[in-house]
């Protein structure tokens, strides 16, 4: 994400949307009542009254609408609310959906940026998360997975031959599948610009597969960090987030850290300590002030919206803003999040013990 132009202090912000991760931020720091304005299309009637002899166009116009519901799936952002300003053609108070795409510009004006918003869109603007590729692989099948600020991106699956043990094949001598996962990861680090790949498996697959990456591609090898699982496909992916051997690697990554807030939170209920969950006991503690670090989902932000009900969970992040503590939105794409969407969608690590 480029910033444009931005005077936060008096609530405006001008960005242009680089990749899909910022249309991912996007969706969590635009709220209901916020002005947004970007070019969009507006369908426009010409002609008579009649509606048989009418024409519908779309026309290319830039607009104001104050926001009343975001949507976001991975692959645009649609921001709907009512016409604030526009072409005077374009009646004031109708309803209008701006979809927001990569290259897409847009100005976003709030009455108040909260902290963690301003960080989401600084964060954004760096492009400092790393570029990590995930490789879970057995005997004869491998998935690949490319981290995202929403979760992860699942990206394919390959199935090949191999040597049976006791068999002897010279036509597999040569390890065809192992070329054939390399020439992938090969494939995905030139097209994603990948930093970091966790090669993962049970036994001792990942092992031969790095005798065979450190003859083919040292750079790519040195990329590498190994990591233990027991599954395949997507539970793998869950697993090896979870690993201790990946915890440089993902140090700076987004699931990593929500992951370990989650685990935290968590941890701290266990213990009938220094953590509460749901809407009514969050707000409890965050307006005494004891909330250390919000938890929140971004499919309890999407699902309140949708009620018209958002304004709850506002104030209660709005009080923890105010207390100077964090908050943090937890993508409902990877496992901690949803095990935190299962306690309602919110929880809190907390500065002191409450009693109620």
């Amino acid at each position: 994400m480029k910033i444009i132009s931005s005077d936060l202090a008096k609530g405006f912000c001008k960005v242009k949307i680089d990749n899909l991760d910022d249309l991912w931020v996007l969706s969590q720091v635009i709220d209901p009542k916020d002005l947004v304005r970007a070019r969009t299309f507006r369908k426009i009637k010409l002609g008579s009254g009649d509606e048989r002899k009418s024409e519908v166009i779309k026309k290319p116009v830039s607009l104001t609408i104050e926001v009343e519901k975001v949507d976001f799936d991975k692959s645009s952002l649609r921001i709907s609310g009512v016409i604030r300003e526009g072409p005077d053609d374009i009646p004031h108070g109708a309803h209008h959906t701006i979809e927001i795409e990569e290259s897409s510009i847009l100005s976003i004006e709030k009455e108040r940026w909260l902290s963690f918003q301003i960080d989401k869109l600084k964060d954004a603007a760096s492009d400092k998360g790393s570029k990590v590729l995930i490789c879970v692989m057995d005997r004869d099948e491998a998935c690949f997975a490319l981290m995202k600020n929403y979760g992860y991106e699942y990206l394919s699956e390959i199935t090949g031959k191999v040597e049976k043990k006791g068999v002897e094949d010279k036509s597999l001598k040569d390890k065809e599948f192992y070329n054939e996962v390399i020439a992938m990861l090969e494939e995905y680090e030139k097209r994603y610009s990948i930093q970091f790949l966790i090669l993962a498996s049970p036994a001792f697959w990942k092992d031969d597969l790095m005798k065979v990456l450190e003859h083919k591609n040292k750079a790519l090898a040195s990329k590498v960090t190994l990591a233990t699982c027991n599954a395949f496909g997507k539970n793998a992916i869950n697993e090896v987030l979870k690993r201790p051997e990946v915890k440089t690697v993902l140090k700076q990554d987004r699931v990593f850290k929500e992951t370990a807030l989650v685990e935290e939170l968590f941890t701290e209920i266990s213990k009938n300590n220094l953590a509460v969950y749901g809407l009514e006991q969050c707000k409890s503690a965050a307006e005494s002030g004891a909330v250390k670090v919000l938890l929140v989902t971004d499919k309890l932000i999407q699902e309140m919206r949708e009620k018209n009900e958002y304004s709850k969970l506002d104030q209660v992040m709005k009080l923890v803003d105010n207390a100077k503590g964090e908050i943090s939105i937890i993508s409902d794409e990877h496992d901690a999040g949803k095990r935190l969407h299962g306690l309602g969608g919110i929880g809190a690590i907390l500065r002191y013990k409450i009693s109620w």
